[in-house]
């Protein structure tokens, strides 16, 4: 794949602060494209990032077909940019463009265009720890069509965001028995702007009520928990850490993933399977719940303090040695290279280097 390259005049790095950056606001200077017509990947460009030109009957604005992923880059003592398993990232956006009616874009495409848009701001990887630079690839319809169909054009983009640690803090959690997020046999797995969408009005009610994010719970019964709004969740009872199972509704995360590596390369005893509410009040009021956590490429690991499920409450107490802290930090290090990799997820970003 060839990639045309037209840099700005000047960079905006000197008048941005790295060090007091609010996530998801500021972003670099330039942004990878592609588009997708004829059947086949065109065009493929860095250049300046700015406006997108739609049709108001673009595709996406009436039908939703679009889809996104969010991975991270950071550096190592030897100023050397450091990618956490890519390659996972490639095969879920193909996955939600699958389910989504949307083309595959070859796992090479993806890998290569994601090396070359952090080579080119590499300068942008925040140095603190805990920060990053956040990559955001995602693709969208573009027919101007107004008719329930797949679209036969598209647009892929990958945005870059220095970013700072999203949680500074244990959350509280709402489990919601009034919406949900996902049913069986609907789009939960596939990482679709509409899933989002949908998630926003219960959520905005659980800020309302003094909470940070909204536990999910299955679509039928409101009895199992699934996910948190930004993440997979963890239960640590007694010796066992225990997490959904991904059965089609719930996202699978890459964090997630890593974490169940890790964990059982240590020896924990995991379990994924279904856990309901009721099992994981009966731990906490039989002194076995140890922990809650949350898992994501944005928050890494966060605690859980707070869990609210109709008329009862979860208080936990969270500490500074935490499973989840310490899972956090094995995944920082390796992000860093201060610690071994020794699971092979690290990829260095270098001129000359494939992914």
């Amino acid at each position: 794949m060839e990639i045309a390259f037209k840099p700005v005049v000047e960079s905006r790095l000197s008048s941005v602060d790295l060090t007091k950056i609010p996530f998801g606001r500021v972003f670099t200077d330039h942004m990878f494209v592609m588009d997708y017509y004829d059947g086949a990947w065109q065009d493929a460009r860095i250049e300046g990032i700015g406006p997108i030109e739609v049709h108001p009957a673009n595709l996406t604005l009436h039908y939703g077909q679009s889809i996104f992923e969010g991975m991270k880059a950071s550096k190592n003592s030897s100023d050397v940019p450091l990618l956490f398993r890519p390659e996972m990232h490639a095969k879920r956006l193909n996955a939600s463009a699958e389910r989504m009616c949307m083309p595959h874009l070859p796992e090479d495409y993806f890998l290569e265009a994601v090396r070359q848009i952090v080579l080119v701001e590499k300068d942008w990887i925040p140095e603190m720890e805990g920060s990053a630079l956040y990559i955001r690839p995602f693709m969208f319809a573009t027919d101007e069509f107004l008719g329930v169909a797949p679209s036969e054009t598209y647009k892929f983009i990958i945005m870059t965001l220095p970013v700072a640690p999203y949680y500074s803090k244990p959350v509280s959690l709402k489990a919601s028995h009034e919406y949900i997020r996902a049913a069986k046999g609907g789009v939960g797995e596939a990482k679709t702007a509409g899933n989002y969408a949908a998630s926003l009005y219960a959520s905005k009610m659980a800020k309302k009520e003094g909470f940070d994010q909204v536990l999910w719970l299955d679509g039928q019964e409101f009895k199992y928990a699934q996910e948190v709004g930004t993440m997979n969740i963890f239960f640590v009872i007694g010796d066992r850490v225990i997490t959904p199972s991904t059965d089609g509704t719930i996202l699978k995360g890459i964090t997630r993933d890593s974490f169940l590596h890790i964990l059982q390369a240590d020896g924990h005893t995991i379990e994924e399977r279904p856990i309901s509410m009721d099992e994981v009040m009966a731990a906490n009021q039989a002194g076995s719940l140890k922990e809650v956590f949350g898992s994501g490429t944005a928050a890494v690991a966060v605690d859980v303090e707070r869990i609210a499920y109709r008329d009862h409450e979860i208080v936990l107490n969270p500490k500074t040695d935490s499973l989840a802290q310490k899972l956090k930090n094995e995944i920082n290090g390796i992000r860093s290279g201060e610690i071994d990799d020794r699971f092979g997820w690290i990829h260095p970003v270098m001129e000359t280097s494939k992914i």
